[in-house]
């Protein structure tokens, strides 16, 4: 009988569908696939969207997300999980759910609003996701207004930035990685993690890419994760690994329309340039 560690590593995201291709699962499937992971998916809402903006958004029934996360652990033995948008309260719970019965290993990325502005979870939805989802991760990886959110605070620097993550860590009794993109004003991309009681900076050059190209880095870093832990790395291996993968999309972005370039897969590996070190 072939083991389990015999399969080719696969990977779930619950996620939304993004039209635009640049985010949600599209963005997702596209990091598993460049990491070496056959890539599953439940989709939650379908989006109108393009990297300009949200115009629609259309939420799939919770059953209806439930029944696409039953079916794909039906025959096939993911190593490892991401959830992204989710959109709602309801939605929130059927996956927290899900989570739990099935004993996911589960990257949270707790998805509250688009980089253009777009609120892509309802507010009543973030106390569920606070108290039913998060704490079932393994891991989450929130931006500073995510965190800010779920904190009550701001995080105006990197201090506060590093309180923050050493706080979320506390409050879910989880992982975090907290991502340090809207805080840059140098020449490094600085993320603080926790774990194990412990707190690690995360760091890369900043990347030189045109604005747009942005569109999507919070969904495909938490994919590098996981595709990381479903292929067995360490934490440390699969966030080196994520912010490896990010740092070279971006400096490999594509046009993709007038005056708007997309984060693409890399072909050079950047892997030098990053730097996990612990905080004492």
């Amino acid at each position: 009988m072939t083991s389990k560690t015999n399969f080719y590593p696969s990977a779930l995201t619950i996620a939304g569908s993004d039209s635009g291709g640049g985010a949600g699962v599209q963005a997702d499937l596209r990091t598993f696939n460049a990491l070496g992971v056959f890539g599953c998916s439940a989709i939650t809402a379908v989006t109108s969207q393009n990297p300009l903006g949200v115009t629609r958004i259309d939420a799939l029934a919770p059953e209806a997300v439930a029944s696409q996360i039953d079916a794909v652990l039906a025959a096939i033995p993911v190593k490892a999980t991401k959830t992204g948008m989710l959109f709602s309260a309801e939605i929130i719970e059927a996956v927290a759910d899900a989570v739990g019965r099935h004993q996911l290993k589960l990257v949270c990325d707790p998805v509250m609003v688009a980089t253009s502005g777009a609120r892509l979870l309802e507010k009543s939805a973030i106390q569920v996701l606070a108290q039913k989802l998060l704490p079932r991760a393994e891991w989450i990886t929130p931006n500073i207004p995510e965190a800010e959110l779920l904190l009550g605070r701001k995080l105006d620097d990197r201090a506060a930035q590093l309180d923050g993550a050493r706080a979320l860590a506390d409050k879910f009794g989880v992982c975090v990685l907290l991502k340090g993109g809207h805080l840059i004003n140098s020449l490094e991309a600085i993320d603080f993690a926790v774990c194990d009681g412990k707190c690690y900076q995360l760091t890369s050059p900043v990347a030189e890419a045109a604005h747009h190209a942005s569109h999507g880095t919070g969904c495909t870093l938490s994919a590098a994760i996981t595709a990381g832990f479903a292929l067995g790395m360490t934490w440390q291996q699969s966030l080196c690994e994520a912010k490896n993968f990010i740092y070279g999309s971006l400096n490999e972005s594509v046009k993709i329309g007038k005056g708007i370039e997309a984060m693409y897969p890399p072909t050079v590996d950047a892997i030098d340039e990053i730097t996990l070190k612990e905080i004492k």
